[in-house]
């Protein structure tokens, strides 16, 4: 039985997954043969992405592919109650509440894995982490899954080498349809849509800093250029530091960073980004918002015991003055802030990372004897969702003759 917050949402959220379903082309190819050939009959998938319409979409094509699916978001600040409604009546099973509290939000996880799901869809780890954990006694009728984010990959890897991964995963985030198109440019978009829509304030003049300069940080960065603003690069990484310093940006620590930046946006995975020593440094009325995945990039409960006090100074911004008089302003909690403050990735972007999902997916139902280990997406799945996007966007390639094939393939130059 579905957990929403008013089912009377419905029809408002029908419209919405209507919306982004007319402009997911790929996942619709993929969403006609699986209605035709049900490649998931039989088969229950536990689904815990961001919850909102193009999630919603992408449970709708599992399901029509035969799939008896359960869906849950993966924050609750990005579950959108209005999208929960309306997928639970379009017949798949969904637990999410936007703002949930923590026990709530566990208890969605938990309702959505009661199920005893052969696939799963995760997002930043969770699902993976109570099905190698308290939820054990659900996962006995794992075939595998699939997970979709830098941070959530990194935890299968250490879960991995620990040897407790429960299942085979695919690294979705690590196809290219997902981490040159969605990670750069879904999140270089997203991003500074939820920054402008949250603060109504302008980005040009502004000076931008960038914790982290991967595929992520390369998006976020390079639209907070196109917006006008003077953008600086925060790295560990001394390769991913030249190429930003190649791209135009500045590059220094975020310890000098600190008392130069106007907005601050982490993109690590990692924790303790910004911290105490960082905050007292800042200027007056600074914007800290995070893009990674957890909320602990930016320390924001250190920040709240270093204030002297805290206010809400609009929807999804917390204002933290300090001690010297210097008001931080934190953007959704620090969670996503593309999600928890906007409406994620566009439609035609989640349009490739969705159709990798479901095509990975359908991949492992097809393996036998996989290892409990971290695979990549066969290029096969990555080529066919690049070929369908170009199709749908009307554009075309060229392709190697049998003779150039032949010559690249061949040690003589001749």
């Amino acid at each position: 039985m579905s957990i929403v917050k008013d089912p009377a949402l419905a029809e408002a959220g029908r419209k919405k997954i209507q919306w982004v379903r007319d402009f997911m082309p790929a996942l619709s190819q993929i969403e006609a043969r699986f209605l035709r050939e049900k490649p998931f009959q039989g088969l229950r998938v536990a689904v815990s992405v961001h919850l909102e319409a193009k999630t919603a979409n992408l449970g709708y094509v599992l399901q029509q592919g035969g799939a008896e699916v359960y869906l849950t978001g993966s924050n609750p600040l990005s579950t959108q109650d209005d999208v929960a409604a309306g997928l639970a009546s379009m017949g798949v099973e969904t637990f999410g509440i936007h703002g949930a509290s923590p026990e709530e939000y566990q208890q969605h996880l938990t309702e959505t894995l009661k199920c005893h799901p052969h696939l799963v869809i995760d997002d930043g780890g969770d699902l993976i982490d109570l099905l190698g954990g308290q939820c054990q006694a659900y996962a006995d009728c794992l075939i595998g899954g699939c997970e979709e984010t830098t941070t959530g990959i990194l935890r299968l890897k250490a879960r991995e080498k620990a040897g407790i991964l429960p299942c085979p995963m695919m690294a979705v985030n690590d196809a290219k349809a997902k981490h040159y198109y969605d990670n750069k440019y879904g999140t270089g978009q997203s991003v500074w849509d939820g920054v402008m829509h949250t603060t109504n304030l302008v980005v040009a003049g502004k000076t931008v800093v960038v914790a982290g300069y991967g595929w992520c940080g390369k998006g976020v960065a390079m639209r907070a250029a196109g917006l006008g603003a003077r953008v600086i690069v925060t790295e560990i990484d001394p390769f991913k530091a030249l190429d930003a310093t190649m791209n135009g940006f500045q590059v220094m620590t975020m310890d000098q960073a600190a008392p130069l930046g106007d907005v601050f946006v982490t993109v690590t995975g990692c924790r303790d980004v910004i911290v105490g020593r960082h905050f007292a440094a800042m200027k007056d009325n600074v914007l800290l918002a995070n893009a990674g995945h957890f909320d602990c990039e930016v320390a924001v409960a250190a920040l709240r015991e270093m204030a002297a006090r805290s206010e809400v100074r609009r929807e999804n911004i917390v204002g933290y003055t300090l001690p010297n008089g210097h008001t931080l302003n934190v953007l959704a909690e620090g969670r996503l802030v593309n999600l928890a403050a906007g409406n994620g990735h566009p439609a035609e972007i989640m349009d490739m990372s969705f159709a990798v999902q479901a095509l990975a997916a359908e991949w492992l139902t097809k393996q036998t004897g996989l290892e409990k280990k971290v695979y990549p997406v066969p290029d096969t799945i990555d080529d066919a969702i690049g070929r369908a996007k170009l199709a749908a966007q009307g554009l075309s390639i060229d392709a190697l003759t049998p003779e150039q094939e032949a010559y690249l393939s061949s040690w003589s130059v001749e």
